[in-house]
């Protein structure tokens, strides 16, 4: 009988995410890869201590690392030095590296929301009445609040984003397992992030969000780009999420669940038959 691959699968089975149930999303999901892979489950605070049984490590829906930063900075050191198989490699340019892609971005030009983090930049923001503050280590949207203009110069501007708080008419997501698009869903409600319903992309979303899967450059992975649609029509990015994004596989089609977890099923298997921490 061939060795099937031993994967490590990293989940936070308790986390209290709002509005979404990780543990359901992550036992459907490994029922299915186990079809293909021997599996374990643990908790991110255990992946370093266990890696090394296995074949590959699988960061899924594992919680904010903010929570827990020196055990996630170890884990990343010692995979780094052990030639660790993760999936998602430790090479993202998105949420995986904090927030300064943003800042990147928005330098370079490309359709994100504006994002200053010292306030000689703050002119290089659009003028509203309100600006969002959001810490530069930030997820999940803790720590973020909300000013008016006129408290911009009380800021201490120390480990901080500052963004123009933007009125949009939805928020859009498009998910993607390597560089293939699998499905979007859209909020009809802003004011409700993860009341979502599927949305149907057109040629332009798709060339939008696919610059942002291209510009990040992971070999393989699942990768969520978040947008809102302005007022004006057009989209701005609000996160690229490159880390462990939330796939809310319980809103879409059962054909389409079934695309994905064959995708990542594909991606998996190309994972491992890569050269270790590639």
């Amino acid at each position: 009988m061939p060795v099937r691959p031993r994967l490590l699968y990293v989940t936070d089975l308790a986390y209290p995410a709002r509005g979404r149930r990780y543990c359901d999303e992550d036992i459907g999901l490994t029922s299915r890869l186990r079809a293909d892979f021997d599996l374990a489950l643990c908790h991110p605070l255990d992946a370093e201590a266990l890696m090394d049984g296995f074949d590959a490590v699988v960061v899924r829906n594992s919680g904010p690392v903010l929570r827990h930063q020196a055990e996630y900075d170890a884990f990343r050191a010692r995979a780094a030095a052990r030639g660790t198989r993760v999936y998602n490699p430790l090479t993202g340019r998105g949420d995986m590296a904090g927030k300064q892609y943003l800042l990147d971005l928005t330098a370079a030009g490309h359709p994100v929301i504006p994002t200053a983090d010292r306030p000689g930049d703050l002119n290089r923001l659009p003028e509203t009445d309100t600006y969002a503050v959001k810490p530069r280590a930030g997820a999940d949207s803790i720590g973020l609040r909300y000013v008016p203009r006129a408290e911009l110069k009380d800021l201490d501007w120390d480990g901080i984003l500052v963004q123009p708080r933007i009125d949009f008419r939805y928020e859009v997501s498009f998910y993607y397992v390597d560089d293939a698009f699998q499905y979007a869903l859209h909020t009809p409600a802003p004011e409700r992030r993860w009341v979502l319903e599927p949305y149907d992309p057109t040629e332009a979303d798709l060339a939008f969000a696919r610059r942002f899967i291209d510009w990040n450059t992971l070999d393989h992975g699942i990768q969520r780009v978040d947008a809102c649609r302005t007022r004006e029509g057009g989209l701005l990015l609000v996160e690229l999420e490159d880390l462990n994004p939330y796939l809310s596989l319980d809103l879409v089609p059962d054909r389409t669940r079934d695309a994905f977890v064959s995708a990542m099923t594909a991606s998996l298997h190309r994972c491992l038959e890569a050269r270790p921490g590639a």
